[in-house]
């Protein structure tokens, strides 16, 4: 009998899932084109000089049980404490399954880690998302704690409709007052343009359950019991106190992914890009790939064909018999690109003036959120608090700064040395650190990170009419469906998809409704 393939673009978590999938399901043979040199996505690991990047920063947490339990399939929880709990004499949620892994002696384990994030404002932290303590309101102040109030009081009963825009989503939910202090700025950072322009189905994906009053609701829950458990299915997502996360950064995860995949039989060729896509009568026949090493080009005939490749570049791709309208369409979606800044210190400028112990007496977030005007920076990644194991001199402090571009404006093209110098300055500016304990530092750009819900986002449905004909066809993951999925939906959309060739389901309607319910569900 003639042996079953399936092609799939992309090896990012919504690849490598289906790879994995298919052959844990099927008799079908994956064989993978990744355009990068490394697997993972924007989810890899950058490693530099031992000091390890996580590019835009992976909770590994899921409401969905299935991914869950995908996951720590693949990477047990820590049966043992990490070097810092033990150092610090904290008590951690342990695994009690037996032979459940010592991150001290082994490299294959998950790391339950607690979660802090804050928000910079004004040049003071605010937790995130905004709780209700004493320390915000001291921060607001009464005149701003009364603006707050009265403008969310205003919205609760004269909401914006039609909410045709993420601010008319904003304000509905918090009230202008605190949608203009802390979403609207870094918003328009993120996305470089305002919010105004942008659909509502971003805060629809990414908040959809957090709200003044769901803030509300679990402080007041907070105060008499904490859900403890992994899974927090009861604490809406941007709530939740605590993630697990690989050892060595969430490129851990997808190499081993990989490893099982080519253990299995699953091919993966890295450095190739996907150039061409030959497709009649609504079926795809075979691709064209170019190793971009040797610059030899291949054609590759399958049976499946699984893309997690720009949407854009998809169509591209698949040259003649293109209807005008979905070319059209095609060329006008957009995204944002991404870079990160890697910053190895001596020390912090900031102290810790929480209760949380940490190493050296770091502050002990995992993210900064910068709601400052007058610098660029978005995000500060802290790669000591995300895991010990992320840094190679422990006594160093090794800082991830994002900053969110297009490709060739003038960030982008900035070299290296000159970005570096500038990111240092922003740094300097807002009080982070000093210069003078500047150690070294690596810039990482990414295309292609954020798939924008503005452009011709709006029509977006031509492309997925035309591609849902497509039989053998499945688009998958964030940039493969051109929308905002965290990691956990992405790996979702690829499993609805070998699913659907398993049950012979045509039909991509559940693809598709991957994270667009209220609440989750098994397949979220």
């Amino acid at each position: 009998m003639k042996e079953r393939k399936a092609i799939i673009i992309g090896a990012g978590p919504a690849g490598l899932t289906a790879a994995l999938e298919m052959l844990n399901k099927t008799d079908i043979k994956p064989i993978i084109y990744e355009a990068e040199s490394d697997v993972g996505g924007i989810s890899k690991t950058i490693d530099y000089k031992g000091n390890k990047m996580d590019i835009g920063g992976h909770r590994f947490f899921s409401k969905s049980d299935r991914i869950m339990r995908w996951w720590l399939n693949i990477m047990p929880v820590q049966g043992a404490p990490a070097i810092d709990d033990i150092k610090l004499n904290r008590n951690v949620r342990l695994s009690g399954e037996p032979e459940a892994p010592d991150p001290e002696k082994v490299d294959n384990v998950m790391l339950a880690r607690n979660r802090l994030s804050r928000i910079l404002y004004q040049r003071r932290f605010f937790d995130y998302p905004v709780s209700l303590n004493v320390k915000t309101f001291s921060n607001l102040g009464l005149w701003r704690i009364i603006k707050i109030s009265l403008s969310f009081t205003k919205v609760s009963f004269f909401p914006v409709r039609p909410e045709k825009t993420l601010e008319d989503f904003f304000i509905n939910r918090f009230g202008r007052e605190l949608y203009l202090t802390f979403f609207k700025d870094y918003t328009e950072k993120v996305w470089g343009t305002s919010c105004r322009e942008i659909k509502p189905d971003w805060g629809a994906q990414r908040i959809k359950g957090l709200s003044i009053s769901a803030v509300i609701s679990h402080a007041l829950k907070s105060f008499f019991s904490k859900d403890s458990s992994i899974s927090q299915k009861k604490t809406e997502t941007s709530l939740i106190e605590q993630f697990l996360y690989p050892k060595s950064g969430p490129g851990q995860m997808w190499k081993r992914v990989a490893e099982v995949i080519e253990e299995k039989g699953g091919r993966l060729y890295l450095n190739h890009t996907v150039t061409g896509i030959r497709h009649n009568s609504y079926k795809i026949k075979e691709v064209q790939v170019e190793n971009k090493d040797t610059g030899q080009i291949v054609t590759q005939k399958a049976d499946y064909f699984f893309s997690s490749m720009p949407v854009k570049k998809l169509i591209q791709a698949m040259n003649d018999g293109i209807p005008e309208n979905v070319s059209k369409v095609a060329q006008g979606l957009l995204y944002r690109d991404f870079i990160t800044v890697g910053l190895l210190l001596k020390s912090l400028k900031i102290r810790n003036d929480t209760k949380i112990k940490t190493i050296n007496d770091i502050v002990p977030d995992q993210w900064i959120y910068i709601q400052e005007r007058d610098v660029k920076v978005g995000r500060i990644q802290i790669f000591n608090n995300w895991s010990p194991y992320m840094v190679k001199d422990e006594k160093t402090v090794w800082l991830g700064l994002e900053y969110f571009c297009n490709e060739f404006d003038q960030l982008w093209n900035k070299p290296d040395e000159e970005f570096a110098e500038f990111a240092i300055d922003e740094m300097v500016r807002i009080g982070i650190i000093e210069a003078n304990n500047v150690i070294d530092y690596k810039v990482v750009r990414m295309l292609n990170v954020y798939p924008a819900y503005f452009g011709s986002y709006d029509r977006f449905d031509v492309i997925r009419n035309f591609t849902d004909k497509f039989e053998n066809l499945f688009l998958i993951g964030r940039t493969g469906m051109h929308r905002y999925n965290n990691q956990d939906h992405s790996m979702l959309t690829a499993i609805t998809a070998v699913e659907n060739i398993v049950n012979n389901v045509n039909s991509k309607d559940n693809i598709w409704a991957v994270n667009t319910e209220e609440e989750y569900h098994e397949h979220r």
